[in-house]
């Protein structure tokens, strides 16, 4: 009998490289409907993200600003796994837990140098959304 042979390819998962990095930046997105973290090296490169969906929040609860507290925890744990200690921020966007993002990044561990708001600004460019009437 000829020896079996294997059937399909082996599937080998990306591995996870632990970078020794001390210094990078933190972009915060606040939107009306989510706050994404996202936690990079210098150069640009993402060492670490989360989001109030990722986190475990659905629906109208991930634009609570309790919903940023926890992704920016998240985010910066992971971060700091990877030897993350000083971080830029820049926040981007009119959500309501920018500030709260911010401060639980330093409430994490993370000493935070500086921060800057990124938010762009239209030259008179797309009509808003009507204003809410409740």
């Amino acid at each position: 009998m000829p020896p079996k042979t294997r059937s399909g390819a082996r599937r080998t998962g990306r591995r996870v490289v632990k970078k020794n990095v001390a210094q990078g930046h933190a972009y915060i997105k606040s939107t009306f409907n989510n706050t994404i973290v996202s936690i990079t090296d210098t150069n640009g490169a993402v060492i670490a993200w989360a989001s109030s969906g990722h986190v475990g929040f659905k629906g109208s609860r991930k634009s609570t600003p309790f919903a940023a507290q926890m992704a920016a925890e998240n985010a910066a744990r992971k971060a700091m796994d990877h030897g993350m200690k000083k971080v830029d921020v820049f926040v981007k966007g009119p959500g309501s837990g920018r500030e709260t993002a911010i401060r639980s990044l330093q409430a994490a561990g993370l000493e935070v140098s500086s921060i800057s708001d990124v938010t762009p600004q239209p030259h008179n460019g797309c009509r808003p959304p009507k204003r809410r009437r409740v």
